[in-house]
């Protein structure tokens, strides 16, 4: 990462978006509404202030902020724009202290780009930094709780007023109940949990994420829209795992998820290869001939064989021409904790989680 942004103004829109596709793995809802918000608000109001935990009052309140539920419902049913406004006013009475800035509670999809239009209806900064690097399906999987953090108070608010507070027993309780209020709420709903101050947020989330996300968003447009996936190798450091034609789409929503799988046949150089990705929500895990060459807390895209810009899960179709590629995932979530958190076993998997880059050492 180079030098960290300072605002986001309306001209970084794209870029984030660009940015959050590809950190999203799939999930988090494909980000043109967000855009759209984003760009409406910025243009209404101005930019919007990106700061580190250290110029924030070290006492304040920031509200990591996300929408919950299945990206295939994001597609129709977007946020009113009143949920930030109600939910920042019920936390601040709850806690009798004021909210000082919001952070994305992941980077990935639309849930990276909103709370920048959030943030500015509210007038308020955001921090630059989410809390996973990526984007994970179920409200646990967040660094807050590898760091040893509480869920606290959850709440969620939905298009028509309603507004839903709990206080879980435990991170595994939180996402059982939030996604049964999602479901209740329609299928997705505006989410706040793990409300911390600047001093409890210190080490507990993945800083620099927004600026991470822009800088993917301006290498894609100076390669142009011919070179994308090579720009993604070069900038990230990328694997490519396969290039190809998409020959199968198995996808449903249920539970406030989309799950299922999509298998790749390759073309060119990958000829005679079949890749199959699993789903839920998020690009879970790769294989090829019954060997898993990526899986989480590792990041799975599925990126246009030639702009290189992520195709969500919720719009994957039979015949698309597409580029799979993996990357490391932030140190965090290969910790002890991280991968009992978020590991393959966290999402039904009988395997040990073998970093990216040695799964495809063999191959190499």
């Amino acid at each position: 990462m180079s030098d960290r942004l300072t605002q986001i103004a309306l001209d970084d829109v794209d870029d984030l978006g660009v940015g959050c596709g590809i950190l999203g793995t799939g999930g988090g809802g494909a980000t043109y509404a967000g855009e759209l918000m984003a760009k409406q608000v910025l243009e209404e109001r101005g930019p919007v202030r990106l700061v580190t935990l250290d110029e924030l009052p070290q006492d304040g309140l920031i509200l990591p902020i996300g929408t919950i539920g299945a990206p295939t419902v994001s597609l129709e049913k977007v946020p009113a724009g009143t949920e930030p406004a109600r939910l920042r006013a019920h936390v601040e009475a709850r806690f009798d202290a004021p909210v000082v800035a919001l952070m994305p509670v992941e980077i990935g999809g639309s849930n990276g780009v909103k709370p920048i239009a959030y943030a500015g209806l509210l007038d308020l900064p955001v921090v630059d930094g989410d809390a996973m690097g990526r984007a994970f399906p179920e409200v646990q999987m967040v660094s807050m709780n590898v760091a040893g953090l509480p869920p606290g108070m959850v709440l969620l608010c939905d298009p028509h007023g309603n507004l839903v507070s709990f206080e879980p027993s435990s991170e595994y309780w939180a996402e059982r109940l939030a996604r049964t209020a999602a479901v209740a709420m329609g299928g997705s709903a505006v989410e706040i949990d793990y409300i911390m101050t600047a001093a409890e947020a210190q080490g507990a989330i993945v800083e620099g994420s927004i600026t991470t996300a822009v800088e993917i968003g301006r290498a894609l447009r100076g390669r142009g829209a011919a070179d994308g996936v090579q720009a993604l190798v070069d900038h990230l450091g990328a694997y490519a795992l396969i290039e190809g034609k998409i020959i199968d789409v198995e996808r449903r929503t249920t539970g406030g998820f989309v799950r299922g799988s999509v298998t790749i046949e390759g073309t060119g150089d990958d000829a005679g290869r079949l890749l199959r990705v699993e789903i839920q929500n998020e690009n879970l895990a790769a294989f090829e001939d019954g060997r898993m060459l990526c899986c989480v807390p590792d990041l799975i895209s599925l990126v246009d064989d030639q702009s290189g810009e992520a195709v969500p899960t919720e719009v994957l179709r039979f015949g698309q021409r597409v580029a799979v590629i993996a990357l490391p995932c932030d140190p965090l979530w290969r910790s002890p904790r991280g991968l009992e958190v978020a590991g393959p076993r966290a999402f039904g998997y009988d395997l040990d989680y073998v970093p990216v880059e040695d799964a495809l050492a063999p191959r190499a």
